[in-house]
């Protein structure tokens, strides 16, 4: 069985394979070798009791391992952790700068030891067993023993929030460890308790002040998550992000990603930034897709629905960056942290209105008067929920089908348990995006989308003391609201270092045109409903014209049923 297991993650580890037994546990690993590609780094690997599994990349680890006892068997982070763990236990999570999933079988003690890193850019699903528990880094290992039925709950998720959030997973009895959290499982218990407590609050009220201390970071943070003994490069889509961590490394190589419909491409931006910083560039031209392909992808790469088309995107890039390197740099995070979404400004552009509610019960739901009467009568957590949701609270309501209708009561309860009304509105939504939005969208197409091509990618602004520096900003610092812009600390610091106005192209995005390439095959979407709706997850919407994120968020919950044999 752990063979089997250990199996369906080869995509994630293709160069090396390993499998430990013992009577009470087994543990298996497949190795992308990234640092110290010899024998010595292999995994799972042992020291003293204990015996590890860890997927991830420790940046201070060579500085960790100063304080440690050799004689050393390899120059990889792997041994540093394991040391580290055998000499303080969990609480060395609390000194490691990185990102990473892990679990240590602790054979005198008999127990496990996990740990996820703070942000959650690298995954942990987990299975409570009778008399035992199974994990593994991505869902589909853990239904080699056994498919358990769809959580309908999460499947109505998916029509809210286009994935579906922590803990669950769409399989009963299968949970995903929430970022900045440690498990311990003994005795047939388990533990799971948060060691990552940020706390916003305003330290910093002087853009001067904030400058100075974010450029000290990037320079110390970006080049140190190259460490790598492989060909390193970076996703260059033409954003802010991106051209920020690019600009911090010397003549990297770089990779991007443009469309065939040149007002959606960031090709040109991406290849103005390139020429400016003297990078080794290459782009690729995503055309007309077969739609069919793509979809049909999808399941096995999230082993769960996913509702956003930039999904593919993030494959194809990854495609192309992985003929060259084994690692790749992103931009993840730096609207979470410097409050890029547009939603931080829409937010306010309009106050909610009583006769909006009143009359968007009367519109029908599946227009844009209608959409947009939702969003004006919208007040607090559902109007920020609103700029996020799929489907609006009306259209959900006409669209979910008899066997979703009942599976929980408080669509909103993943924002809502993060949204905190003690801080001020821009922060509040920040914090919602870091550990909602962020984690289980952003991070997990990511790494899913890379990881199918083996390539590792790291999102050097969420190194954690970028998001501790973030959260102490003033808000002031972060957006101009009447301006309707965001990363203001970011755009002072790199004025002068970049392309004249390349700040101030329009935000794209890596979404797919979904609508356009479905007017070339009219009969995808109908299919897709009128199977969702014989299964009773939705009622049929005849004269409902469906966003492009709507259709593809329905289309790839059909194919996830119909692969999973749900349907």
């Amino acid at each position: 069985m752990i063979e089997a297991m250990t199996s369906t993650l080869q995509h994630r580890g293709p160069d090396d394979r390993g499998i430990w037994i013992s009577p009470e546990a087994h543990l298996g690993h497949t190795r992308l070798s990234i640092l110290d590609l010899s024998a010595a780094g292999h995994q799972p690997m042992e020291h003293g009791h204990l015996v590890l599994t860890y997927n991830g990349e420790i940046y201070n680890f060579r500085e960790l391992r100063k304080e440690l006892d050799g004689p050393f068997q390899s120059d990889s982070d792997t041994e540093v952790l394991l040391r580290l763990l055998d000499r303080d236990g969990l609480r060395c999570v609390d000194r490691l700068c990185g990102m990473f999933s892990f679990a240590a079988w602790d054979q005198s003690r008999r127990r496990l030891l996990v740990a996820r890193d703070r942000l959650g850019i690298k995954p942990f699903y987990y299975r409570e067993l009778d008399g035992g528990f199974a994990f593994a880094s991505e869902a589909k290992a853990l239904l080699e023993l056994g498919r358990p039925p769809a959580d309908p709950s999460a499947l109505r998720d998916v029509l809210t929030y286009g994935y579906v959030p922590t803990p669950k997973s769409a399989w009963k009895g299968i949970r995903k460890l929430p970022a900045g959290h440690t498990l311990v499982w003994e005795n047939n218990r388990t533990i799971i308790e948060r060691y990552w407590r940020p706390e916003p609050r305003v330290e910093i009220t002087d853009m001067g002040e904030a400058c100075e201390r974010l450029d000290e970071l990037l320079r110390e943070i970006v080049p140190l998550h190259t460490l790598a003994d492989v060909p390193v490069g970076v996703f260059l889509s033409g954003g802010i992000d991106s051209t920020v961590v690019t600009s911090f490394l010397r003549r990297p190589h770089t990779f991007t990603l443009g469309q065939d419909i040149a007002r959606r491409s960031e090709a040109p931006a991406a290849r103005r930034a390139a020429e400016h910083f003297s990078t080794v560039h290459r782009e690729e031209i995503a055309g007309r897709i077969d739609l069919e392909r793509a979809l049909d992808m999808m399941p096995a790469i999230f082993d769960e629905p996913y509702g956003d088309s930039a999904a593919w995107s993030v494959w194809l890039v990854s495609q192309l960056a992985r003929s060259e390197v084994a690692v790749a740099l992103s931009g993840e995070g730096g609207d979470e942290l410097f409050c890029g979404y547009q939603w931080y400004s829409r937010y306010f552009e309009t106050a909610s209105r009583r006769w909006a509610r009143t009359l968007g019960r009367l519109v029908p739901p599946f227009t844009d008067l209608g959409r947009s009467l939702h969003r004006r009568g919208a007040t607090g957590l559902a109007k920020y929920a609103s700029f996020l949701v799929v489907f609006t609270d009306q259209q959900r309501r006409a669209l979910i089908g008899p066997r979703l209708e009942h599976a929980h009561e408080d669509d909103l309860w993943h924002f809502r348990a993060h949204w905190r009304e003690d801080l001020d509105p821009i922060r509040r939504m920040q914090w919602a995006d870091l550990h909602t939005y962020l984690p289980d969208a952003m991070l997990t197409k990511v790494d899913r989308a890379s990881m199918a091509h083996s390539l590792e990618v790291r999102p050097p602004l969420l190194d954690h003391r970028l998001v501790e520096f973030a959260l102490a900003l003033d808000p002031d610092l972060q957006r101009d609201i009447p301006g309707n812009k965001g990363k203001l600390v970011l755009r002072r610091l790199m004025a002068d270092r970049v392309p004249a106005g390349h700040f101030d192209l329009p935000k794209r995005g890596f979404n797919l045109p979904i609508r356009q390439w479905l007017r070339r095959h009219p009969g995808l979407l109908d299919g897709a409903l009128d199977r969702l709706a014989d299964a009773g997850l939705i009622r049929r919407q005849p004269t409902a014209h469906f966003k492009g994120e709507q259709a593809w968020t329905l289309l790839v919950l059909d194919r996830w049923m119909t692969a999973s044999g749900t349907l």
